[in-house]
């Protein structure tokens, strides 16, 4: 059986938890008042925090930033800074995506970048990582860098769209991803599902868009799907 692995980049393959987390510190640094206490969270309490999909404003408010407005500019600036090109290099790779990566590839699985990154914002990284022995170019579905960014479950599907018309058929698809984005794309375009914990959402987040599995890492994934390939 011939079979097709779309992968997203952070969560499945990238580990984005300091770089989220720097980005707070520095938002929360920006934004308080000379002279006012502020109480940073853990870097563990604030990831658990951004894995339940707790607002921004509320984890400013958690943090010290009571006064008014705060929480709102808070939230503001995050948006503003936290694909920056100089928190990125806080992001680094899963120390078993490469393993999970040739597992894959050995079992003859095809494998699919499929991100919300943006073009200058995944090349590098892949060149970086010597990634593109996995993913040659034409594998790659990223979004241009001048395009115009609406949300995440609208733009996802709209990559798959293109994935989907391009490339040539295969008896099974599947998608790996952290997000309900991934889950979403992959049930539009009847691919088999797989949401990992290893990534921005809880377990209790993934489940409300109902995978067909739910697993902790991308080995775990590629290990299932190696095994449903022989049935």
């Amino acid at each position: 059986m011939r079979q097709r692995l779309f992968t997203d980049f952070d969560g499945p393959l990238m580990d984005v938890s300091e770089r989220y987390y720097q980005v707070y510190l520095f938002c929360l640094n920006k934004i308080k008042y000379q002279g006012q206490t502020v109480v940073p969270l853990s870097k563990m309490e604030f990831w658990r925090l951004k894995r339940a999909r707790v607002p921004e404003r509320e984890i400013a408010y958690r943090s010290g930033l009571t006064a008014q407005h705060q929480d709102r500019d808070f939230a503001e600036l995050r948006g503003q800074v936290i694909h920056s090109k100089p928190f990125f290099p806080f992001d680094h790779l899963h120390e078993w995506a490469i393993p999970a990566l040739e597992l894959a590839q050995r079992s003859g699985i095809e494998l699919a970048i499929m991100t919300m990154r943006r073009q200058s914002e995944l090349l590098p990284v892949l060149d970086k990582y010597g990634l593109r022995r996995f993913f040659p170019e034409h594998l790659c579905f990223c979004l241009r860098d001048d395009y115009p960014k609406t949300y995440d479950t609208q733009d996802k599907p709209r990559l798959m769209l293109q994935a989907i018309a391009t490339l040539p058929f295969l008896d099974r698809h599947w998608i790996v991803g952290d997000t309900e984005a991934d889950i979403i794309a992959g049930k539009r375009f009847n691919c088999r599902t797989i949401g990992v914990l290893s990534g921005i959402r809880d377990r209790a987040q993934l489940q409300l868009h109902h995978p067909d599995y739910i697993l902790r890492d991308l080995t775990t994934a590629v290990q299932l799907i190696v095994t449903m390939g022989h049935r």
